[in-house]
């Protein structure tokens, strides 16, 4: 399994992702495929309670798979969100610059409060095949 070279890719393409989260936090939301590598450009998650406050919970699985000359030694398992509450009615950034989630990477999440916090993610699918 190797990921793709940057310079050699076949598409680049654009796209958007929408979720309202539910109460299990480790739902798989996006599994990337083979021969391909997904930018996350920005990843926000919205209170759409008019009452209360939920916690989010957003993360990356099977991060043991580093770039070509990349020997990844730490956990497999990596946080970018980890119980951030969000207040209701009200919106935030959990990743304002550009991540990689290489192929088989698996990003999981979910909310405190089933039905309360949408996630909205804008990407590239950089794909070699």
């Amino acid at each position: 399994m190797a990921n793709p070279n940057l310079v050699n890719v076949a598409t680049i393409s654009g796209g958007n992702l929408g979720f309202n989260l539910s109460a299990t936090l480790t739902t798989t939301l996006v599994t990337v495929a083979s021969n391909v590598i997904l930018k996350i450009n920005r990843i926000t998650v919205a209170n759409v309670d008019g009452s209360s406050s939920a916690d989010v919970n957003l993360f990356v699985d099977g991060m043991g798979n580093g770039a070509t000359g990349v020997s990844a030694t730490g956990a497999a398992t990596v946080y970018l969100a980890k119980t951030v509450a969000v207040p209701a009615d009200s919106t935030l950034v959990l990743v304002d610059s550009p991540i990689y989630l290489m192929e088989d990477d698996i990003l999981k999440g979910g909310a405190s409060a089933a039905g309360d916090l949408d996630l909205f993610i804008s990407y590239e699918v950089l794909n070699d095949a």
